[in-house]
């Protein structure tokens, strides 16, 4: 089997296109730009001051750097510009929405950072959220509801509403220890763009994920315990947003509320983590959105006794295993399924090896 039949039989849909070239050169430089530049951000970081100092909330013991997201970001973007430049007719017909994607993606940036260095009160985050949230609506990228004629259209802007700000803000709640969104974004982005390369359709959402799953690698270089650089609020809120909206991209239909579980699947742990933490405050009396506390599954794990390492690893392991389920559901092949992990894989531990090396 030559390599375009081996790619045509893991669902490539255009193997004798050069789109997927494309993608690979988009993953691979967001990769190198974010592994690389990161350690400059870092030291420009501590000398001006954008960093979480230590408190009895937080897990560092000294001045940990919170402008990684700022880096996740430019290699996300340099990516796709040089993408752009280099395959301008692979590009051309889907770049509305990875610009609409990415305009969001940057308000969102740039509030968390204020919001890391500052401090914003909650109804500032989440009036923005809501308001990028309408921007995908406008671009008409949106979960599609066909269940109450007369309501549907209502529905459907309620349903992506919530959608893409609960995501947003359950990736950002779940960025508690080195490693674990990071490695929880990798994975998902991975297993989203091999869902999405089986359809031609979906070019944009490929082309994005294939940039958000590079920088999630190059980022966690650097954030594997212990931790050199956290992506503070701005690199939680890229990574949310970017996931709720390519989760959505490929015309996502609902017929019934059941349509939306291979989706949720993908993005499953801190789907549950978010709800169990909100259901549990507030039965305690308290406010979900502004009471900090350790009752998230990272806390539970780490009391039990295992390390950060462990924690995250063991996270991932979930997380792998929900999207291979979401994978399935989609209808994605055996092969397909086994190639997305065993790649997935291969990328995690060449990472972790080249981290725990530099140690």
């Amino acid at each position: 089997m030559n390599i375009y039949g081996f790619l045509q039989s893991i669902g490539i849909a255009s193997p004798y296109g050069y789109g997927w070239l494309s993608v690979m050169f988009t993953f691979v430089l967001a990769w190198i730009v974010t592994w690389q530049l990161m350690p400059e951000v870092r030291s420009f970081a501590l000398k001006v001051g954008w960093a979480d100092q230590p408190n009895e909330r937080r897990l560092n013991r000294e001045p940990l750097p919170n402008a990684g997201g700022l880096v996740i970001y430019t290699g996300v973007l340099a990516a796709l510009v040089l993408a752009t430049l280099l395959r301008p007719i692979v590009i051309e017909g889907v770049l509305a929405e990875v610009l609409t994607i990415l305009l969001g993606g940057s308000i969102l940036v740039l509030v968390g950072f204020i919001d890391d260095q500052f401090g914003l009160p909650p109804w500032v985050r989440l009036s923005v959220q809501i308001l990028t949230a309408f921007l995908l609506i406008a671009s008409d990228i949106r979960i599609e509801a066909r269940i109450f004629p007369p309501l549907d259209p209502l529905l459907s802007t309620l349903i992506t509403v919530l959608w893409v700000v609960g995501i947003t803000n359950a990736i950002n709640l779940m960025d508690g220890i080195d490693g674990l969104v990071g490695g929880v974004s990798f994975i998902t982005s991975i297993s989203l763009l091999a869902v999405s390369a089986q359809f031609a359709t979906r070019a944009a959402a490929t082309l994005l994920l294939a940039a958000l799953g590079g920088s999630a690698l190059g980022f966690l270089r650097h954030n594997f315990h212990p931790s050199r650089i956290i992506m503070g609020d701005a690199g939680a809120y890229f990574f949310g947003y970017v996931l709720a909206a390519t989760a959505i991209l490929g015309s996502l239909k609902v017929n019934t509320v059941f349509a939306l579980v291979p989706t949720i699947l993908f993005l499953l742990l801190p789907v549950i983590d978010t709800t169990q933490v909100f259901v549990l405050r507030l039965m305690a009396g308290k406010n979900p959105l502004s009471t900090p506390g350790k009752d998230h599954l990272h806390h539970r794990l780490l009391a039990t006794g295992l390390s950060q390492r462990a924690t995250a690893i063991a996270l991932w392991s979930f997380t792998a295993i929900a999207n291979c389920l979401a994978m399935k559901l989609q209808g994605m092949t055996p092969l397909t399924i086994l190639m997305t992990m065993l790649s997935i894989v291969a990328l995690l531990s060449f990472t972790i090896w080249q981290r725990i090396r530099k140690i």
